[in-house]
Order: structure tokens, then C-alpha cells, then sequence
């Protein structure tokens, strides 16, 4: 091992490594949970949890060939890997696998793929590289032409229906962009415009994305339809009080009243079995987690690795925040799921392969000189 490479390895961000398997690790825990449900007097058990352990697995690979290299290579990696995006997410109407009504994978026969999730990716390379290539705050044609550039992966990804992770997207690139900050005149133009522009977007939802928002402020309206997810959310939640009913023994859960409980909804699973208590340990175990994630951004010592950084920091604060709130019932059911406590493949994958980008960031902030 070079004098680098030993440098570098005992320089790994080894809290936000511990933090990020103890969040794994309880959401394998609660998965193995969200799993059960009670035949009479036994309970039956689904392979939800065996398979996040393998992906799991597969997703620390990522994270490992993620950190070997310098960082700063994924420079060039940005522009190829938005070409083919576009070219993917243009593949997806046509040739794409319906699934739930949406056309949102390629099916390549051995594997499928969800573009969507290279998009993410794309928009994090291209947006840090973006904006960092000058200081100062972004101006009008600065700003125009980061969105132009960034914004179309997003709006393909929206009307495949994918609305969960076009916003992700979208608020990826909206967080980054203000963590380079605006100029002012720009800034009090946004501040005015934008909200005045929101409602707008109401004429371009779907029906049923009009029903989850209007569900959200009435979800008793259609309590057997719409509004079943919130409302047994809300009672699973609510049924924990304050140390929750125990492990294996949320009765929301375990009679199979809270639907997909080992997604979008795994976290009111926990708090069911948890309580009040278990829930506030665990928004404090996220806090923690995204605090180490800022601090590898302020730390960075380049400014394209202070982006990469900062854009990983606002895709899993973005996703902690709407999750729970779509779970408490403050905001509306978009299918985001809680990074490391949801069930899924591609979202386990990408995010430890964000992880591993913040760590290769954190591990050579003493390599080279500040930029």
C-alpha cells in the first residue's frame, strides 16, 4: 500500500460510515417486521428483509468501487452519462415495461433498469460541475443555463408518471443551487414568482395525483379508497404512544390493516413498535447523518467536491423530509421512500453509491490544496 493510499484510509469518514450501517441495520430490523403477518396464532414471514440484505450487500460493493478513485475523475463522467439518460428516458415511452400503469423500466432480459435512478446521478455530476466552475452568485443567464440543461431529465422522468422521483430531482437541483446562492435581484424575483407559479402545476397533475393532494387535507373523504394510506398510517402511529407496542407486535402491521408497509410506509411500522420514544431516536439518528453529510460538503476542498457533497446532503434531506411527512399525513403521497429503512433494490443501490461519493470526498480532503 502507497504512503496515498494509507493516508487516505486513515482518513475515512469512519462516523458517517458507522451512522449510515446503524440506519441499515435498524431498517433491516424493522423490515424483518414489516415482513410478518399473523396466520392465527403464528406469523408468517416474507423474504422482504433477506433480499434488502442482499442488496445491502451489492450496494456496499458500489460504495466501495466508489471510493477508490479520485473523485475529481467524475468530472468527466458527467456530460456521457446525461447523453445517455436522455437517450434512455426517450427509450422509456417506447419500448418501456409497464409497470402499475406507468411505463418506467427497460427490460434488457437478464435485468431490467429504471433510468430514472441514472437521471439522479446525472443531475448531481452535471449540476456540481456546473456550478462549480466560477464563485459567486448565480445571475440570470448563470442560473437559466444550469436549469436548461438539468431540467429535461427531470420533466421526462415526471410525465413517464414517475412524480416521486421527479421532484426528487428537481429539489436535488434546486437545493444545489442554492448552496451556491443567488444573486439578489434574482433571488426577490424567484422569492415572488415561483410561489405565485405553483398552483399553476395543478393543471398538469394526473387525476389521481389531484386525488392524493386532495385526499391530503381530507383523507376521511374516501377513507376505503384514497385515504386509506394516511388514515392507517395515522392510527399506527398514534397506537405506539409514547414506548410503542414491541417488536413484532404492531397489530397495524402484523394484521396487514397498513398497506405498503415495507415501503413508502416502513417508518409507521417502526413507530408502532417503537413509540414516540424509538420514532424521536430515530429522526435524531437522520439528524446526525445529515450533519455528517454537511460537514463533508463544508470540508470538501475543492468546489466540485463541496457540490458533490452538498447535492448528496439535499437528496437524502429532501427524501427523510417528505417521507415522514407523507407518513404523518402533512404531505401528500408521492411514493418517496426513507432512505436506508424502505425495502427496495435500485433505491438501496443508489444510495450507498451516494455514500460513497461523500466518503471519497471526505478522504481527500488533505490530499490537495483547497480550490
Amino acid at each position: 500500500m502507497s504512503p496515498i493510499d494509507r493516508r487516505l484510509f486513515t482518513h475515512i469518514n469512519w462516523p458517517l460510515l458507522a451512522m449510515v450501517a446503524m440506519l441499515f441495520g435498524t431498517g433491516v430490523l424493522n423490515l424483518y417486521s414489516a415482513s410478518g403477518f399473523r396466520i392465527g396464532d403464528g406469523v408468517s414471514l416474507n423474504p422482504f428483509y433477506q433480499k434488502q440484505c442482499i442488496w445491502g450487500l451489492a450496494g456496499l460493493c458500489c460504495l466501495v468501487a466508489l471510493t477508490v478513485f479520485d473523485y475529481r475523475y467524475l468530472k468527466h463522467a458527467a456530460w456521457p452519462l446525461m447523453i445517455v439518460t436522455l437517450v434512455l428516458l426517450a427509450l422509456v415511452p417506447v419500448i418501456g415495461k409497464t409497470v402499475y400503469g406507468a411505463k418506467r423500466w427497460l427490460d434488457f432480459g437478464a435485468f431490467s433498469l429504471q433510468p430514472s435512478e441514472l437521471a439522479k446521478f446525472a443531475t448531481l455530476l452535471v449540476g456540481a460541475l456546473m456550478l462549480s466552475k466560477d464563485s459567486g452568485r448565480l445571475g440570470w443567464l448563470s442560473l437559466l443555463t444550469v436549469l436548461a440543461v438539468v431540467l429535461p431529465p427531470a420533466a421526462m422522468v415526471i410525465v413517464q408518471p414517475d412524480l416521486g422521483s421527479g421532484l426528487n430531482i428537481l429539489l436535488l437541483l434546486c437545493g444545489m443551487i442554492l448552496y451556491r446562492g443567488l444573486a439578489g435581484r434574482v433571488f426577490k424575483v424567484l422569492l415572488v414568482t415561483v410561489p405565485a407559479l405553483i398552483p399553476c402545476g395543478w393543471f398538469f397533475l394526473k387525476p389521481y395525483q389531484k386525488l392524493r393532494i386532495l385526499t391530503l387535507f381530507n383523507p376521511e373523504r374516501d377513507p376505503l379508497g384514497s385515504g386509506y394510506h394516511i388514515i392507517q398510517s395515522q392510527i399506527a402511529i398514534g397506537s405506539g404512544q409514547m414506548w410503542g407496542k414491541g417488536f413484532l407486535e404492531g397489530t397495524q402491521s402484523q394484521l396487514r390493516f397498513l398497506p405498503e408497509k415495507h415501503t413508502d410506509f416502513a417508518v409507521a411500522v417502526f413507530a408502532e413498535e417503537w413509540g414516540f420514544v424509538g420514532s424521536i431516536i430515530l429522526v435524531a439518528m437522520f439528524c446526525v447523518f445529515l450533519t455528517l453529510l454537511a460537514g463533508v460538503a463544508r470540508d470538501a476542498k475543492d468546489r466540485f467536491g463541496s457540490f458533490l457533497a452538498a447535492g448528496v446532503f439535499f437528496y437524502f434531506f429532501w427524501q427523510i423530509l417528505i417521507n415522514m411527512g407523507m407518513v404523518l399525513g402533512i404531505m401528500p403521497v408521492v411514493g418517496i421512500p426513507l432512505p436506508f429503512i424502505s425495502y427496495g433494490g435500485s433505491a438501496t443501490i443508489v444510495n450507498f453509491c451516494l455514500i460513497g461519493i461523500a466518503l471519497n470526498v471526505s478522504m481527500r480532503r488533505f490530499v490537495f490544496k483547497k480550490t
